[in-house]
């Protein structure tokens, strides 16, 4: 598997190699939220070529990133085999550490009253949820994951009917069921993530297997949609509500259809870095934003924040190419002389702490 030798460290800055094919799927994951965090005002009505490219990123884009967070814990805590004694246990207080600073760095974003659903808070609560699972094997995570991600669409669907308005306002309801990225919803992402980076994937064969996998579970997910939809056009507004396969509809179509997206980026990103070296110069931008893909959420956000105030403007397609460039270029620069981004440093600093555990 292609590596980067001179950038250590996962996005929380534990000492791990850096794969240089994952962070290529986590900058295009960062940038496919840019495209849908900016592709509000004239771009959200486009049906021509360029809105519909667009449209492509939303939903998608999020969950490839909750698929390579599960892929994080997993380095983090042993990729072949789960450390056990005093390195397991600083590994799991690294993660539990890195998931509290992500609900505090949420929502402190969230304060920022961008029209953005900030999905850190809702990754350090999946964090939370899926770290006893660290020790089991790639195919005991991925029945989890398949067993996840049908049934608990269905419970968040009954606990929505059955709940009335006020529970709303209670913050674990919110964050489990209720919320823009509801746990309930995205811990399958985070354990097929999991379940992803226990494979032996060091050969080509192995990715071109996942990469098929992926085209049929994207195939399942949409495809079944589609064909429930039209099977059963008399069923009631709710029931429709369960058999759709739209960006954040949180059925199991969806989660199934967006999984198999994330597994064909990720394969597609490990293909093209082993077969075509000199590729990684060309796409070495959208890998640098990859290695420090929480400083290039957090600047996005506090970006669209000031933009928003100081211009009344929250989304268009000449904003999205500066933010891009922008970052991109800061990424870039800051990777010459720094090993790790501003936030991954303050991120690895914080996690540190858990060298003290024994």
């Amino acid at each position: 598997m292609a590596k980067n030798a001179s950038i250590e460290g996962t996005s929380d800055g534990s000492a791990v190699d850096r794969l240089v094919d994952i962070d290529f799927a986590r900058g295009l994951a960062v940038f496919g939220m840019y495209v849908a965090h900016l592709g509000g005002g004239p771009l959200a009505d486009d049906v021509g070529l360029v809105g519909n490219l667009m449209g492509l990123a939303h939903g998608r884009s999020s969950a490839l990133f909750a698929v390579l967070a599960g892929f994080s814990i997993i380095l983090i805590t042993g990729r072949k085999t789960a450390k056990s004694g005093e390195a397991g246990r600083q590994a799991v207080a690294r993660v539990a550490i890195r998931a509290l600073v992500l609900l505090a760095i949420g929502s402190i974003l969230t304060c920022l009253g961008t029209r953005v659903a900030v999905i850190l808070g809702p990754y350090g609560i999946c964090f939370l949820l899926v770290l006893p699972l660290y020790r089991l094997s790639a195919q005991q995570l991925g029945l989890l994951a398949a067993g996840t991600a049908l049934v608990l669409p269905q419970m968040r669907f009954l606990l929505l009917q059955l709940s009335g308005p006020a529970i709303y306002w209670d913050p674990v309801f919110h964050f489990m069921v209720h919320g823009d990225y509801p746990a309930m919803t995205w811990v399958p992402f985070v354990i097929a993530g999991m379940a992803i980076a226990r494979l032996s994937l060091d050969t080509q064969a192995m990715y071109l297997r996942l990469g098929l996998a992926g085209v049929a579970l994207a195939a399942s997910g949409y495809g079944g949609s589609w064909l429930a939809l039209r099977l059963l056009p008399s069923v009631s507004a709710a029931l429709q509500e369960v058999l759709v396969a739209a960006p954040h509809s949180e059925t199991t179509f969806s989660i199934l259809g967006n999984t198999g997206c994330a597994m064909i980026v990720l394969a597609a990103c490990w293909l093209a870095m082993d077969a075509l070296p000199h590729l990684r110069k060309l796409v070495w931008p959208i890998i640098a934003v990859g290695s420090m893909s929480l400083t290039a959420y957090v600047l996005h956000i506090v970006g669209i924040a000031y933009f928003n105030r100081m211009l009344g403007e929250d989304g268009s397609l000449s904003m999205l190419f500066g933010f891009v460039v922008v970052i991109s270029t800061f990424a870039v620069l800051w990777l010459r002389v720094f090993q790790r981004g501003p936030m991954e440093v303050l991120m690895g600093r914080i996690t540190d702490l858990a060298r003290h555990i024994r």
